[in-house]
Order: C-alpha cells, then sequence, then structure tokens
C-alpha cells in the first residue's frame, strides 16, 4: 500500500473505477480513504478533475477530454527582418570632416569591435560624422534615437500581430547584430535603466532572444556607436533636461569616449558654403561673417558670460531661412526667436557689429 504522499490520481482512480464504476460519491471516496489509508481531503484533490458537483466524481469525463482534445501543432517562429532594405546612408554634399571624424572613420574601417561614446554640444555634428563615416566606406548602419521610454522590447525586438499571426519582429540591435552594422545609439543619455539590457552586446557577447530561444552572434564589422550631449552623469547646469545619470558599469562597456566640439570658423565657413550651394545662394561673405559671429558668442559661453549658444545646426537653419528670404537680418531674426528676448536681441547687435551691410535697428521682419 503506498504512504499518503506517494499516492497517485491514477492509483486513486484505478482503485475508485475498479470496485465502485465510473460515477462515484463521497461514500466511495471514504472507502478508498480507508484502503489506502489517507485522509478525505487528500484523496478529493487527488480526483478534483473529475469533480461533475458536490461530492460526484465522474472518471470518465478527463478521459473524455483527453481523447478528443488534441493540441495544436508548435508552428515555426516566424520573423520580419530588413534584408532587403539598404541601410548605407547617402554621402552628404555639404559635409566637411573635422573633429573625431578621421579617428571614428578609422574605428568603423577596422571592423574591430570597440565600442565609443562621443560626447559634446547639441548640433555640432556627432550623429552626422558617423553617418558620413559610414557613407564613405559604404557600411550600413542602424540609428535608434533613445528617449526614457525606450525599453528591452523597442531595441531587441518583440512579438508583434501581423495578419492575425503573431510574428517575431526583430529589433534594431539584433538586425545590426545579424548584418555587421554598426549600431548608432542617439541621445544615449536620455536612457532610463531599462537599457541595461545591451550588457552582454557591449561586450561583443551578442544576445540571448529569451522569448524565441535564440542566441545571435554578432556578425563581423557589428560595433556600437553612442552619442550624448553629456557623458552620462546627467546634466548638472540643467541645460539638457531629461538627460540621465547612466549606471557606471554600462558606461565602463564603452572602450573609449569622444569630446566632440564645434568646428573652427574656417571649416565652418565651408560647411555654410555648400550648404549654399546647395540651396541655390551664392554669398560667401555672409557664411563667413555667419562663422565668426557663432564663435564669438560660444567663447562668450565658454566664459560664462552668455547662456546659451549658437551652434552649427542652427547656422544650417539660418541659411536655409536666408534661401527663402532673401534678407540677411530677417534669417537671423527668425532663427534666433527660440531665445529669450534678451538673448536674441544681443545675438542680433552682436552681429551688426560684425557686417556693416546690416542695419540691426530696424523693426521691420
Amino acid at each position: 500500500m503506498p504512504a499518503k504522499s506517494d499516492l497517485t490520481t491514477t492509483q486513486l482512480t484505478s482503485y475508485l473505477s475498479e470496485n465502485f464504476g465510473s460515477d462515484i460519491n463521497a461514500d466511495h471516496v471514504r472507502s478508498a480513504c480507508d484502503h489506502f489509508g489517507v485522509t478525505y481531503p487528500t484523496a478529493v484533490k487527488r480526483i478534483r478533475d473529475y469533480n461533475v458537483g458536490r461530492g460526484k466524481w465522474n472518471l470518465t469525463v478527463q478521459e473524455k477530454l483527453e481523447q478528443t482534445y488534441k493540441a495544436p501543432a508548435a508552428a515555426p517562429i516566424r520573423v520580419t527582418t530588413q534584408e532587403d532594405c539598404n541601410l548605407i546612408p547617402d554621402k552628404d554634399e555639404t559635409f566637411v570632416p573635422f573633429g573625431n571624424f578621421t579617428d571614428v572613420k578609422k574605428i568603423i574601417n577596422s571592423k574591430i569591435f570597440y565600442p565609443v561614446f562621443i560626447t559634446g554640444m547639441s548640433g555640432n555634428g556627432k550623429t552626422m560624422g558617423v553617418e558620413q563615416a559610414c557613407a564613405a566606406l559604404n557600411r550600413e548602419i542602424i540609428r535608434v534615437n533613445i528617449t526614457i521610454e525606450t525599453d528591452e522590447d523597442d531595441l531587441i525586438g518583440g512579438f508583434r500581430l501581423v495578419d492575425g499571426e503573431t510574428v517575431w519582429h526583430n529589433g534594431p540591435v539584433v538586425e545590426a547584430l545579424q548584418r555587421g552594422a554598426v549600431l548608432l545609439l542617439d541621445e544615449i543619455d536620455l536612457a532610463s535603466n531599462k537599457i541595461m539590457c545591451l550588457q552582454s552586446i557591449l561586450e561583443g557577447k551578442g544576445v540571448y532572444l529569451k522569448k524565441t530561444g535564440h542566441t545571435i552572434q554578432p556578425a563581423a564589422g557589428f560595433n556600437i556607436i553612442a552619442t550624448a550631449n553629456t557623458k552620462g552623469k546627467g546634466s548638472d547646469d540643467g541645460r539638457f533636461i531629461g538627460t540621465n545619470v547612466l549606471n557606471e558599469a554600462f558606461l565602463e562597456r564603452f572602450a573609449l569616449t569622444f569630446e566632440q566640439e564645434y568646428p573652427t570658423p574656417k571649416v565652418e565657413t565651408k560647411i555654410l558654403e555648400r550648404l549654399c550651394s546647395k540651396v541655390g545662394v551664392t554669398d560667401a561673405e555672409f557664411c563667413a561673417k555667419l562663422a565668426d559671429w557663432a564663435d564669438v558668442i560660444r567663447k562668450t559661453f565658454n566664459d560664462g558670460g552668455i547662456d546659451e549658444v549658437i551652434s552649427t545646426r542652427r547656422l544650417s537653419h539660418i541659411i536655409r531661412a536666408y534661401a527663402i528670404f532673401s534678407d540677411r537680418l530677417k534669417a537671423i531674426k527668425v532663427c534666433t526667436n527660440r531665445f529669450d528676448e534678451e538673448t536674441k536681441q544681443s545675438f542680433i547687435e552682436l552681429y551688426g557689429k560684425l557686417d556693416a551691410d546690416v542695419d540691426t535697428d530696424t523693426n521691420d521682419d
């Protein structure tokens, strides 16, 4: 006779069916309890799947279910990929190499896994430099714009409903791993601790997809480059609101950090001249004066004299506005309206001192 703890459902149902048939009542169960030396609750627990009412069990119920039910065959997991996409960026005719571009290009060209962190002020060409390095090398790049909401599903991938069917959709990280592409994590300092799902990938070990049971190893040439306005320590002056203090273990996995500065006035002038050519205007003098104007503002900013700065991106906005309005001052005004009134006026007055052809006293827009 089995011990109480060893009594199985099969032993109990076999005894009951042999002695009492398929329709069982409480007295039958108590008889079985005496036979096996178990308590009534123990026996009831063993046959709970056969219960058809209070104090009643039917031993054919479960058997019929087992005979009629057939589990659906496990279908192979469908995976959506971007195999037919061209992920090599176009060359930008306005781009002028400067700063860390040559070093970034060398790292990408080496095809050695070497995670890079690029930090610097907003609008100084961090992202564009990486994209143009890939364009020059004919390398694929997958750019992911990070936000506080970015999580593992956004990065690694997850199941999606496609035409009524559940399909696994590769995230950008998995795509980059499989293709041997450069993974560009833009604005990485906006991320939450959910970015820690990239730890093994930052070590060059690939990733295990726990939802599908597959391991993805990095293809040759795969690398990670992150850009940020801070060094992952938050923004003390509040200029880059929303940036977070990143986990030290996460930051430590980046092999090196480049500090990106704004281009020199000479380089910036060349950038603006190329942009002018692209938008159909010719004004080399205006380009040079804008570059000098921005340089003075940045030096004043670095000395603590002002709280705002003119980025290379904003100078590009001004050139495009100039192509539309054919008016230097108006182009500057509409593109500096984003600043507070005092800062805006000081910027405009400063430009007036550099350009004798512009009358900053006029109120006309």
